[in-house]
């Protein structure tokens, strides 16, 4: 079990807080792992496991306590057994009909002192009732697929192949225990996707066309990093005589992103300061997905490695944008506090029309914050306080 420092870090402040750690992501990017892992660093701070309360209700041996209520005259009932501090790991809690409920009962019971981790694979944990009984009283960790994996191959491999097959295979934590074997680890990823269709999707959402859902998120997933619109994809459909509305692709994109599926990226005009709500970029939350549903990974690099490094900034904690200036794009705008880079991502810059194009939009950009050109290419091609780096030192740096 790799230990995930970048998380663990970012959580230590918060244990033994007031304050409910919610860890939220897609299905299958090591969210049980992260419990897990927070209980290894209690266990080293010398914390009795006696005190965990480790339910998983996806397992069905569960079943009995996915209403508010029950799971909360259990949770009371095993804490009456040793009164000491209790550690509460509620994994996948949207399965708990009612559950803010029961967390919030749990909060502000006076009679036990609970420590409490829930996880969740939709976006709407964190909205409506749950905004409402916590009132700011919670924390959000988002846990993106598992750069780790890339780390974790180079201990067979150079560092080369191991990145040939990050791109190719993602980054989702299970593919290692398949050795990254081709056929065995595809499959796995068409699965999650079938289950994040099925499960987090259509069934949460009670979607009933889903051959056309499937087509939209497909055209997302074919064009991650691409700008288009809603409207666009309406009439690309007309154009193969498949009639959908707008309003009906937008429910489809929203569901897609509460399962974390997919994320949009909106755009900002870098002169006008303003946000442009038009010809927005769609990410997938893990390219392997991409690959096992469409095989082009490989065909399409640009794409790859623009959601590879997307995929990586919000790991590093940054607000992600796309920028425009004038009639030039920045693939990202990322800031986070007071801090702000500029990024271009590239495969290749193997004519002089790419140099120009990827570094003349950051020239343009009239601000002495830093700026980055992301490229295979081994060899620095810096230029007036544009910084180039190689994508897999910026990876595993």
């Amino acid at each position: 079990m790799t230990k995930r420092e970048l998380y663990i870090e970012k959580i230590k402040p918060f244990i033994d807080k007031d304050i409910i750690k919610v860890l939220t992501g897609i299905r299958r990017s090591g969210k049980s792992v992260m419990l897990k892992l927070i209980m290894e660093e209690l266990k080293q701070n010398k914390i009795d496991e006696k005190q965990f309360i480790n339910i998983n209700f996806e397992n069905l041996i569960n079943r009995e306590l996915t209403t508010a209520d029950k799971l909360h005259e259990y949770i009371l009932k095993k804490a009456s057994e040793i009164k000491k501090k209790y550690y509460i790991f509620l994994d996948e809690i949207q399965e708990v009909k009612d559950w803010e409920k029961c967390i919030n009962s749990l909060r502000v019971n006076e009679e036990y002192d609970f420590d409490i981790y829930i996880t969740g694979s939709n976006a709407k944990l964190l909205s409506g009732e749950l905004s409402t009984y916590l009132a700011g009283r919670y924390v959000e960790f988002v846990i993106y697929q598992f750069l780790e994996t890339l780390k974790s191959i180079q201990q067979d491999v150079s560092t080369r192949e191991a990145f040939q097959k990050y791109v190719k295979f993602g980054g989702m934590p299970f593919l290692y225990n398949l050795a990254f074997e081709e056929e065995a680890s595809l499959q796995y990823l068409k699965d999650i996707y079938s289950s994040i269709i099925l499960k987090d999707i259509t069934q949460r959402n009670k979607i009933r066309d889903t051959d056309m859902l499937e087509r939209v998120i497909s055209y997302l997933i074919m064009n991650v990093g691409n700008n288009f619109s809603a409207t666009s994809i309406s009439k690309f459909f007309k154009s193969e005589n498949r009639k959908v509305s707008v309003e009906t692709i937008l429910n489809y994109i929203k569901a897609a992103e509460e399962s974390f599926l997919i994320y949009r990226v909106s755009r900002d005009d870098l002169i006008g300061k303003k946000v442009l709500n038009v010809n927005e970029k769609y990410y997938i939350a893990d390219h392997g997905m991409r690959e096992a549903i469409l095989g082009s990974n490989q065909r399409d690099i640009n794409q790859i490695f623009e959601n590879i490094i997307y995929l990586e900034l919000l790991r590093k904690g940054y607000n992600v944008r796309v920028g425009k200036v004038d009639n030039l794009e920045v693939d990202f705008v990322c800031t986070k506090g007071n801090e702000k880079i500029y990024v271009q991502v590239a495969y290749l810059l193997a004519s002089s029309e790419t140099i120009e194009r990827e570094f003349t939009s950051l020239e343009k950009i009239d601000d002495n914050y830093p700026k980055y050109v992301i490229s295979m290419d081994e060899f620095d091609m810096s230029r007036n306080g544009i910084k180039h780096i190689n994508i897999i030192e910026f990876l595993i740096s």
